[in-house]
């Protein structure tokens, strides 16, 4: 799943949010010895963003949405299919949250710039872009899928054909948003079990 489902299957508490937002540029295990001074909300984050990574990567319906994905896409299918979920999650935002999308973007946006301290270095300048312009919001429509497309091809070579996934999502959407409506619930539920069972 990409940012804005990561963000919210976090919940409300703000250690949570983060260590769950920023669980891509924190590598290796997480070990009681290299954990043993940080906010142990923070630590369950992160152990949550690898959980959703995981169930995400081993769920039937996932595994059925990058395989059509692959067959335009090839090697790129997980990365497209997360953000085309996370696509499906904005522009139905309202089923899922009782803010709008817009003002909840704007309180996690306030939330990360508050605790800026517990990202990683390297992860700052994607952190102020999408706060600038306002990615979680934009993932809502075919426009904004596209930017994030174009943003990602620029970044590395490999990522280049991404910049046409956009019309895969626009050919197939009805498959896509079938297979997310499997997929999210069950992806919400073991998110929260998770968050229940490793309780700091």
């Amino acid at each position: 799943m990409n940012f804005l489902a990561h963000i919210l299957l976090s919940g409300e508490r703000e250690g949570v949010i983060m260590g769950n937002y920023v669980g891509d540029f924190v590598k290796g295990r997480l070990t009681e010895t290299k954990t043993a001074n940080w906010n142990p909300e923070y630590v369950l984050g992160l152990k949550l963003h690898r959980f959703i990574d995981s169930f995400t990567d081993s769920h039937e319906e996932v595994r059925e949405a990058k395989h059509l994905a692959a067959r335009s896409l090839g090697k790129l299918a997980g990365i497209v299919t997360d953000i085309y979920f996370d696509y499906f999650l904005a522009k139905h935002f309202a089923d899922y949250h009782s803010d709008p999308l817009f003002v909840y973007a704007h309180a996690t946006y306030s939330t990360i710039e508050k605790n800026e301290y517990l990202i990683p270095e390297e992860m700052i300048p994607m952190v102020r872009a999408m706060i600038r312009q306002d990615w979680l919001t934009g993932y809502a429509t075919f426009e904004g899928i596209d930017t994030t497309f174009q943003r990602l091809s620029r970044r590395v070579a490999y990522l280049e054909p991404i910049q046409s996934a956009g019309q895969d999502l626009r050919a197939n959407e009805a498959f896509y948003y079938e297979k997310f409506l499997l997929f999210f619930p069950d992806l919400q539920a073991g998110s929260a079990q998770f968050l229940a069972d490793n309780a700091a």
